[in-house]
């Protein structure tokens, strides 16, 4: 078993590699904040994919928009998704 750090910060601010443009708004880097048990169980209850399941709680810690995490190149949302798995103690749900 891989034992993998746990990031016990309150927030992080992560640079985007790919910065973008929403709604007149550029975006350089987002801020997420530590996941909570209600976070995780809103998106649960999310009926639809697992994917829009994910957008959803990635904007609800960043605190923007879902349509915000929609335009996250690829390599960004990876970044995003790694950080909340830190948070987690390196196990994603």
């Amino acid at each position: 078993m891989t034992d993998k750090k746990k990031d016990l910060r309150l927030s992080v601010e992560i640079t985007l590699d790919f910065p973008f443009e929403v709604d007149g708004k550029t975006y350089k880097s987002l801020t997420m904040r530590r996941p909570k048990t209600k976070d995780s169980l809103k998106a649960a209850k999310f009926k639809g994919h697992d994917a829009d399941k994910g957008i959803l709680l990635l904007s609800d810690l960043c605190n923007v928009s879902p349509d915000v995490i929609e335009e996250l190149d690829e390599i960004d949302a990876m970044k995003l998704g790694e950080q909340l798995d830190a948070f987690r103690g390196g196990q994603s749900s």
